[in-house]
């Protein structure tokens, strides 16, 4: 069966796979505060040496992007930076009361919204702020995302100061006439600025975001895209396929489905753009990313050491992830919780020493079998066991797989799973059959996709 064939098989909606279980299907009705903080506590220090990963959100943005999905609050009024600064400390400094030592912090993450919608000053701030009652790992990542349009070279030198050594540029598309329709405006010449300036500041990694599927997107603009995506040559790309979720997002209905590349047509933009990256010396990584082999998530990959989790693909792996900030989600490995998304209760809740979480999800054992599983697919393209146990589990999963072997993506043994070269990109096809709790809430459902 050629791509086109299997493209066209496999395509509907699927799960980021950030986690499994994924956000839909966590058991929130059992899960407590309590839990939460008692699963902290264990996975601290269990792995205390191993050091904690951080992501901090910043909601903030003065404009929206229509087709944001992310939880973000609109506003041009920057005296909010300050209040948000010392309820994120607060915050902090609960999960801190819940350790017997300093963390070791060997991953920290500005997202957003838009991290550089507050000043450099604050930014610096923020992260002194929380590195002072911490010990930084010597192989410590932090990294934070920004707006190509206002990314100032002092963003760059104080954030660099204080450690920062990757950047992530929101880029989406070059064309203007979806720039427009997405209200995502930044030129060329913004982001060539921004990228030199990070550069002559330091810093070794740069990624793009870009996205395929967007309203107006033609085949013209994305090739211009690529382009000119491949003259700044940025380290990493992550290639995303557009989620249209106005039901959600109400931004998302200043367009409408019929705007939308759709079909067959968007299987061949995605085809275009991955062909050119390819082409101009970028190697795909796990789902959605291209890096150049002097990137060191290339390196991971090539090692085993890759990991994904809420913040995307890193090239190593901590136990316990913290999330601060509203709408934020933390990670025990045996749990999950998220942070309310409004800012005021966010607040409230941190002004009162509660941990602002409203939701998550406590893992079984058998949770835990096909978490490692679908991990394994998603970094290392493989996986095996040795114990009937984990065989059981994924026995209807392997009965699913059977199709998709036939179809070329896998090679399938007794104990083990080989995704093929043609398989990387179905990857989430692949890790969708494993997924017990998808296939169990939604048994009549078509289930594959290489888009969402």
């Amino acid at each position: 069966m050629n791509t086109k064939d299997l493209a066209e098989k496999y395509t509907v909606p699927a799960p980021r796979y950030t986690s499994y279980p994924t956000v839909p299907y966590w058991e929130n009705e059992s899960f407590t505060a309590q839990a939460w903080k008692d699963s902290v506590q264990i996975a601290f220090n269990d792995h205390a040496d191993a050091g904690i990963s951080l992501y901090i959100h910043l909601p903030f943005c003065e404009s929206l992007c229509t087709y944001c999905g992310c939880n973000t609050r609109i506003t041009r009024n920057h005296a909010v930076e300050k209040p948000y600064m010392e309820t994120l400390w607060k915050e902090w400094d609960l999960y801190l009361a819940l350790l017997p030592a300093k963390p070791v912090i060997r991953e920290l993450h500005l997202g957003g919204g838009t991290p550089t919608f507050f000043s450099p000053e604050n930014l610096a701030k923020l992260v002194q702020g929380i590195l002072e009652k911490a010990i930084i790992h010597p192989e410590a990542v932090f990294s934070f995302e920004a707006h190509p349009g206002n990314t100032t070279r002092k963003h760059l030198d104080l954030l660099y100061a204080v450690g920062f050594r990757r950047l992530s540029l929101g880029i989406q598309d070059f064309d203007p006439v979806v720039q427009m329709v997405i209200n995502r405006i930044q030129s060329y010449e913004e982001v060539e600025r921004a990228t030199q300036d990070a550069r002559a500041a330091g810093y070794t990694s740069i990624n793009y975001d870009l996205i395929y599927g967007l309203p107006m997107q033609t085949m013209a603009g994305l090739t211009e895209t690529m382009q000119a995506v491949l003259r700044l040559s940025p380290d990493r790309i992550a290639f995303y396929s557009y989620a249209h979720v106005p039901w959600v997002k109400p931004g998302q209905r200043s367009y409408t489905e019929k705007d939308l590349p759709a079909g067959e047509f968007k299987h061949q933009l995605y085809e275009a753009g991955r062909n050119m990256l390819t082409a101009g010396g970028y190697i795909e990584i796990g789902m959605d990313h291209f890096t150049l082999p002097t990137d060191s998530l290339f390196h991971a990959e090539r090692i085993g050491t890759l990991h994904r989790n809420f913040m995307g693909y890193t090239e190593q792996y901590s136990r316990l992830m913290i999330g601060l900030g509203v709408s934020s989600i933390s990670d025990s490995w045996t749990g999950f919780a998220q942070n309310v998304k409004k800012v005021e209760e966010y607040s409230a809740l941190v002004n009162n020493n509660q941990l602002p979480v409203f939701k998550g999800h406590l893992l079984n054992a058998e949770d835990l079998i096909v978490r490692r599983h679908i991990l394994n697919i998603m970094c290392k393209g493989e996986t095996s066991w040795d114990t009937y146990e984990e065989y059981e589990v994924l026995a209807k999963g392997m009965e699913r797989l059977r199709t998709l072997e036939v179809d070329g993506l896998v090679n399938i043994s007794w104990n083990s799973i080989q995704v093929t070269n043609i398989g990387k990109r179905f990857l989430r096809n692949i890790c969708m059959t494993l997924d017990l709790r998808l296939w169990r809430n939604a048994p009549a459902t078509q289930l594959f996709s290489i888009s969402g």
